[in-house]
């Protein structure tokens, strides 16, 4: 027979969390075990645990839906589920909580009194390592924070020190900064839950269970450190090394701003490929497809549905980025109330910032008690910010943001060939300045954004404009071989597979040795690609990669001016370099050829 203590929280504290302590003490009962419950509840905590009776129990359940102080636990098994859980599935909920007990039994080599006994082990030699970690769970509730400590006493007794972040039902706590992540000789990530790796790319990354985490913290820390250095240093690897490193510096709207986009951009590039696909089958048609074919429902999958929906998504994750999980709902509906009241892109845009804010704002200043705290996330934050954020779209936001929108399309739509050519000549130069930094993401999101008021000659003109960059200097680093270094002209192949797929970030490692020489000469290309592009009328429907979405048949008007734009301004890059960069020197080339050879 097992003595078990168990935990009873939900979020108003009252139906879940007596039904769930119910069901557990009846069937323990029935199963030979005896089980006392605490229920923590909007009116205070009911059947409290005594200090004896935790001491005594053989196994801690928790079942709850908000988070609640483990401290009182230390050193005991404990067991963690949701309510609808204890309630639905008691008894496998009790037989997996005791045969956990009997691992956690099992794999240790000490009792706890007798491991307090014990003299602390001597840290190892490489003592000074700093670790970083992500933990996170389904409910985001309690082996979230108990990985999270479990992961930071294990590092402790190793010697090292570490940073946990816990992401859980109120978003991200103890949040990892860059710097953190930079200097960090390993990361772990103890996740039941999806957790995104991107900002821990190039290091060593251990993934594994909040589970083991809980139960064998050493020796994950010990598996991450053995993992062996990532490496990769060619001209690919160095080019999204900076590309990151960039990114890793942004801050404030602009990386609020690049989050929403980031998130939306698969969307709007399935949407129109799609879109492309129906004008495939069926032809370009204003009025539409007959329902029931195939070109009307790939327009409807993709015009309708996807291109619908991308304006949402930015908005929301727009949200999420300033106030996090929180954010996601009243940034959603902003969106969503942007594009049903005509107000388009730029609607999305300041939805998606007024509502990360207003929710940042109220999750700043409303303090609950601790018991109520779980309301935060399930009703306070998402009840008062979509209500906020809803009424200032249709009263205050809506309107004059169609206004504008209106007009912005109006006039690019009726843009002469001479105004066209001065928007290709800003929005070329633009795309080369910064090669994937702010100016180039500016002009890249302007784009994108106007696809949903069907201005298709911006993007084409963006995307061919930031294409030439990496393949006028590879064209360049092959013809005048005696400008470029050998490491330069060695990366060359790659610098030109990077620009035929649209990134720009190719010609960043070329950019950096001789910036005043090579940065002139990239936006004079890319100018003069983007204003051909748009002199010539070409459009694009798809906003990413680069020539092989030229293969799919009405992806771009006039795609014969388009492939004259993109090689006319290869050669004018290509040119302007010959110009500008003058021959190195022959000691120089002298080094870089015996540099290569070593």
């Amino acid at each position: 027979m097992a003595k078990i203590v168990a935990v009873m929280a939900c979020p108003t504290g009252i139906a879940h969390t007596v039904m769930a302590a119910e069901a557990l003490e009846k069937t323990a009962k029935t199963m030979g075990h005896t089980l006392r419950a605490e229920m923590q509840g909007a009116s205070g905590t009911k059947n409290v645990l005594t200090e004896q009776e935790i001491g005594d129990a053989d196994m801690v359940i928790i079942a709850t839906d908000i988070h609640i102080n483990m401290d009182r636990f230390a050193g005991k098994p404990v067991y963690a589920v949701s309510t609808s859980d204890a309630i639905r599935k008691t008894r496998a909920v009790i037989e997996e909580a005791l045969a956990e007990a009997e691992e956690v039994k099992a794999g240790s080599t000490v009792t706890a009194p007798a491991a307090a006994a014990m003299p602390a082990a001597p840290p190892p030699p490489d003592a000074s390592k700093f670790l970083v970690g992500v933990t996170s769970c389904p409910t985001g509730i309690a082996h979230t924070f108990m990985a999270a400590a479990a992961l930071a006493k294990a590092a402790e007794a190793l010697g090292y020190k570490m940073k946990v972040e816990t992401q859980g039902s109120v978003g991200a706590q103890n949040t990892l900064t860059f710097e953190e992540i930079s200097r960090a000789d390993a990361v772990i990530i103890a996740a039941d839950a999806f957790v995104d790796r991107t900002r821990f790319a190039g290091k060593r990354l251990y993934e594994t269970s909040t589970k083991e985490a809980l139960h064998t913290g050493q020796e994950v820390i010990k598996k991450a450190l053995a993992l062996p250095e990532p490496g990769g240093t060619d001209l690919v690897d160095l080019a999204k090394e900076m590309k990151k490193a960039s990114a890793a510096k942004v801050t404030g709207p602009y990386k609020h701003l690049m989050t929403g986009v980031s998130y939306m951009l698969p969307i709007v590039v399935a949407g129109g490929i799609l879109i492309a696909l129906a004008f495939a089958f069926g032809g370009i048609k204003p009025q539409g497809y007959p329902q029931g074919t195939l070109a009307w429902a790939l327009m409807y999958i993709g015009g309708t549905t996807a291109f619908s929906l991308f304006v949402p998504v930015l908005a929301a994750f727009i949200a999420y980025s300033i106030a996090d999980r929180p954010g996601i709902a009243p940034g959603i509906v902003g969106g969503m109330l942007a594009t049903s009241l005509g107000s388009g892109f730029l609607g999305g845009l300041v939805a998606g910032f007024f509502a990360g804010y207003v929710t940042l704002a109220l999750n700043t200043y409303i303090k609950l008690p601790k018991n109520l705290q779980g309301l935060m996330p399930v009703l306070i934050l998402p009840l008062f910010s979509t209500l906020i954020v809803g009424l200032a779209m249709v009263y205050l936001i809506g309107p004059p943001m169609k206004w504008i929108n209106d007009g912005l399309t109006n006039f690019l739509k009726g843009m002469q060939t001479g105004s066209a050519v001065v928007l290709g000549l800003i929005l070329g130069a633009m795309m080369a300045f910064d090669m994937g930094g702010p100016v180039n993401k500016a002009a890249y999101a302007f784009s994108v954004g106007l696809l949903s008021s069907q201005v298709y000659a911006p993007m084409a003109a963006v995307m061919a404009a930031g294409m030439t960059p990496p393949l006028g200097l590879a064209l360049a680093a092959t013809l005048f071989k005696n400008r470029f270094t050998a490491d330069e002209q060695e990366s060359s192949p790659a610098a030109a597979v990077l620009g035929i797929a649209f990134i720009t970030e190719g010609a960043i490692p070329f950019a950096a040795r001789d910036p005043l020489r090579t940065i002139p000469s990239l936006m004079t290309g890319s100018a003069v690609t983007a204003a051909l592009s748009m002199a010539f009328g070409c459009q694009l429907l798809v906003p990413h990669g680069g020539v092989f979405v030229l293969f799919i048949p009405n992806a771009v008007v006039n795609l014969g001016g388009y492939l004259i734009a993109i090689v006319a301004g290869t050669l004018v890059t290509t040119g302007m370099l010959f110009i500008l960069k003058k021959p190195l020197a022959k000691k120089v080339q002298a080094f870089a050829k015996e540099a290569a050879v070593a």
